[in-house]
Order: C-alpha cells, then sequence, then structure tokens
C-alpha cells in the first residue's frame, strides 16, 4: 500500500466525520424543509429538483427516492428532476442559453405551492439562481442545498441548507444524506 493513498483516504474520511459531528446544526433546517414538502404534496404539489454535474445526479437520485419508494413501499410521490429531458435541456441552451435551462421548466411545469430543490456546491450556479427567482415569483417553495459560503443562492432561498465545507466531494456526500433524511421524513407522513 501506498502511504498517500492512505492519507488520502484518511483525510477525507476525517473531513467528513467532522461535517458529521457538526450535522445537529442543520437538524431543525431538515425538519423544517421535510415537513413543508410534505404539506405540499398533501395539497397537490410537487417537488422539482435540479443542479450541475454530480448535483444533478444527486437531483436524479432524490427524485427517484420520491416517487419509488425510500424505506417502506408507499403511493408513489410526486417528484421530478429538472436535469434528465435532453432535448429540453439542449434546446433551451441552444434557443435561449443554458442559464435558463432550470428556469423555463419551473415556468413551464410549476405552481404556486410546489417544492423547487436547487443544489449548488457553490451557491452561484447561475441556472439555478435563476430558476429559484422564477420559483419565487411563481409563489414556489425554494430550498437550497449549498456548500461554503451560501453564494448568491443563500440570498434566494427560503430554506438554506448549507454545508460548511470547501471541498465539492464532501459537500456532495452531506448533499445525499440531507436528501436521504428528508426522503425518509417525508415517506414517515405517508
Amino acid at each position: 500500500m501506498n502511504s498517500n493513498e492512505i492519507e488520502r483516504i484518511e483525510r477525507a474520511v476525517s473531513e467528513l466525520d467532522g461535517l458529521l459531528h457538526s450535522f445537529d446544526s442543520l437538524h431543525s433546517l431538515i425538519i423544517d424543509a421535510a415537513q413543508r414538502i410534505e404539506a405540499s404534496i398533501r395539497k397537490g404539489g410537487k417537488v422539482m429538483l435540479f443542479g450541475n454535474g454530480g448535483s444533478s445526479s444527486q437531483a436524479q437520485h432524490i427524485a427517484a427516492e420520491f416517487v419509488n419508494r425510500f424505506l417502506k413501499d408507499r403511493v408513489a410521490l410526486p417528484a421530478m428532476a429538472l436535469t434528465t429531458d435532453q432535448s429540453i435541456l439542449t434546446s433551451v441552451a441552444n434557443d435561449i442559453g443554458f442559464e435558463t435551462i432550470f428556469s423555463r421548466q419551473i415556468e413551464a411545469l410549476g405552481k404556486p405551492g410546489d417544492v423547487a430543490i436547487g443544489l449548488s456546491t457553490s451557491g452561484n450556479s447561475p441556472n439555478v439562481r435563476a430558476a429559484f427567482n422564477v420559483a419565487r415569483s411563481l409563489r414556489i417553495l425554494t430550498i437550497g442545498l449549498t456548500g461554503r459560503s451560501g453564494g448568491e443562492l443563500a440570498k434566494c432561498s427560503d430554506i438554506e441548507i448549507r454545508i460548511n465545507s470547501i471541498s465539492t466531494p464532501r459537500i456532495q456526500e452531506m448533499h445525499l444524506l440531507v436528501g436521504h433524511l428528508v426522503a425518509e421524513m417525508v415517506e414517515a407522513g405517508f
């Protein structure tokens, strides 16, 4: 075994362990998000999730936990990842601009009482921010999963769940934990 690889593993595990130990500061935000999502679904609302790169995959993963199941069999819950339709993404990016790939979908699919969950490790993704601006104008609850300083997304999120790290991989790992916890809590209500 190479000592550099072992050190790399230990450093990542140590950083993740530190984030988990500071996680209690997020408990009330996670509970609030889950309760508000459950209330939205009960009133006929849906959850729309989106992000770029790895956050795009996270959005798809979390949406699947709602639609299919998380820990138990139950009724399907309305959620969608706005990152999956290549025709919409590429036509909007080509005709209007990449900054509008999510906001255009929020405009077309969102309605008051829905929930928009945007994932951005920096909090500064222009297309996530633009989607939140449209969502808020439509009275759609915005939940930002961020990292670092929270960036611009911190200013336009109704609920911001910020992972206090500058490491993109650690932030993404914690975003998945947050998504799983929210899915578990919402599922418990059904």
